[in-house]
């Protein structure tokens, strides 16, 4: 049984909603232990909370929880509410009436076209459902208006990359690069879909991503393997000139002593 007081219940679901992290299972389990009854006390903040458990108990199937969360906050803001209507579209989800989420999230679009939880609704149903067309459509969408999203750009290249649709895949790196340039990951990224990709003139960028990604995390072991197989590929290559052919072989060389290194230190 959970002992903590009123004010250690509201500091804790305050700190979680700050960080946005969801804590599904905690939320959950706080509601059972005595926030049912405490949340009557937090004044204003009662709604956020309210809210917060409905989007826990959405996320643990706990149907009960969400009847009982949603119909407080249904009488006090009414269905007609944009936010009201979003955590409707996700219990019907939950309940796997996906035509009916997908028409209410409309709705939404309809009356706010900048929305931006709604539109990531419907492409996580989308993505759930297996529709990777209609997924990337939507995607493509969200980001015209929000362009400077990075997680919908990596989204979208994971869902081009799965497609088989490289040069997209690439081409969101190259856009979440100018956002970020020194994420050593998506270098990484990016390098990964240039040797997927495949053919010299890729390998080389692949290469060069790789590079970068170690310059800025050179304890990146993937990155590590990655350049090693891309040079190692490159040297093979009859395009390859004999120039260029000893550089790689160099490269791929220091590649494989910094990983047997670090595999000696562990």
């Amino acid at each position: 049984m959970n002992d903590m007081s009123c004010e250690e219940f509201r500091d804790q679901l305050r700190e979680w909603r700050e960080d946005g992290s969801r804590h599904s299972d905690e939320v959950v389990q706080f509601w059972e232990e005595g926030l049912d009854t405490f949340v009557e006390q937090f004044g204003d903040e009662k709604w956020m909370v309210l809210e917060q458990v409905t989007i826990a108990a959405i996320d643990m199937n706990r149907a009960d929880i969400v009847g009982e969360c949603l119909a407080k906050l249904i009488e006090q803001f009414g269905e007609s509410s944009l936010r009201i209507k979003r955590l409707l579209a996700m219990r019907l989800e939950m309940d796997e009436k996906w035509d009916d989420a997908m028409a209410l999230l409309d709705s939404i679009l309809v009356e706010d076209e900048a929305n931006s939880s709604a539109r990531k609704r419907k492409i996580a149903i989308l993505k759930g459902q297996g529709d990777s067309g209609r997924a990337v459509q939507e995607l493509v969408k969200y980001l015209r208006v929000f362009m400077s999203d990075q997680e919908a750009w990596l989204e979208l290249s994971e869902l081009y990359s799965l497609e088989q649709e490289y040069s997209k895949a690439a081409f969101c790196m190259e856009e979440l690069l100018l956002h970020n340039p020194h994420n050593h990951l998506y270098h990484q990224r990016h390098a990964e879909i240039r040797y997927t990709w495949g053919g010299y003139e890729q390998l080389e960028l692949a290469k060069h991503y790789y590079a970068q990604a170690i310059k800025l995390a050179p304890t990146n072991m993937r990155a590590l393997y990655g350049l090693l197989l891309t040079t190692s590929q490159l040297a093979a290559s009859p395009r390859c000139p004999q120039v260029k052919k000893k550089e790689f072989i160099n490269v791929a060389v220091w590649a494989s002593k910094q990983i047997s290194s670090r595999y000696a230190s562990v």
